[in-house]
């Protein structure tokens, strides 16, 4: 069998979700990139608890969806594998520029990007590659691209904060150990580790903190 694997580029038109309206009262705009599962308008319930008038959520959807249940009753989505990464982040990367267009968030606001599970891959990749400066990078369990050098960052004026539960069952010791120092590497003294007693769930009291405690 003589098989060739060609590429073509097409057109496609993808959802997102948002929480609130953004107003002259919005203070913070966050950008929040779901993990491996989720769909975007389920997971902004997690930004639920965030002042309404002050907070305005953008949560891009993952393109591929997939039944995560044998019954085909719910729906999940991923956002990269290791199959054809570096096309698929680059379609990734473009359909995030067409949010930031769509949506035309003034410089007056204070931009939050947050990464969860998953998600910690595509919004960093999308932070380094637009260079797109950001009061707070928020990295939540999730893994740091192996590709991602300190250069990448050194635009970067913001604070990076890891973000982790210390009974996470993907993150053995080894794993955290290396985990701490990409994140260390990357960011030096703008990092902030925030472990907190948990498993590998969003934290909702932690989120609330960082608008709370801004710094």
């Amino acid at each position: 069998m003589n098989s060739t694997e060609k590429e073509i580029s097409y057109s496609i038109t993808n959802s997102y979700s948002t929480l609130n309206e953004l107003t002259s009262s919005t203070k913070n705009v966050w950008f929040v990139c779901h993990g491996m599962g989720y769909l975007s308008r389920y997971f902004l319930r997690y930004f639920k608890g965030l002042n309404p008038e002050e907070n305005y959520i953008i949560a891009p959807q993952a393109q591929s969806k997939y039944y995560s249940t044998p019954k085909f009753k719910h729906v999940g989505a991923s956002w990269l594998t290791r199959e054809n990464t570096a096309m698929d982040t680059e379609n990734i990367m473009a359909y995030f520029d067409s949010i930031f267009e769509a949506e035309k968030i003034s410089e007056g606001k204070n931009l939050i990007v947050l990464g969860y599970s998953q998600g910690v891959s595509v919004a960093m990749r999308y932070v380094a590659n637009r260079q797109l400066q950001c009061s707070q990078l928020v990295l939540h369990s999730g893994g740091i691209p192996k590709e991602l050098k300190k250069e990448d960052f050194d635009f970067f004026n913001g604070k990076a904060k890891l973000v982790y539960g210390d009974k996470d069952e993907y993150l053995n010791d080894e794993r955290m150990k290396e985990e701490l120092q990409k994140a260390k590497n990357l960011f030096g003294s703008h990092l902030e580790i925030i472990p907190f007693e948990g498993v590998h769930e969003v934290n909702t009291q932690l989120i609330g903190n960082l608008v709370k405690n801004k710094k």
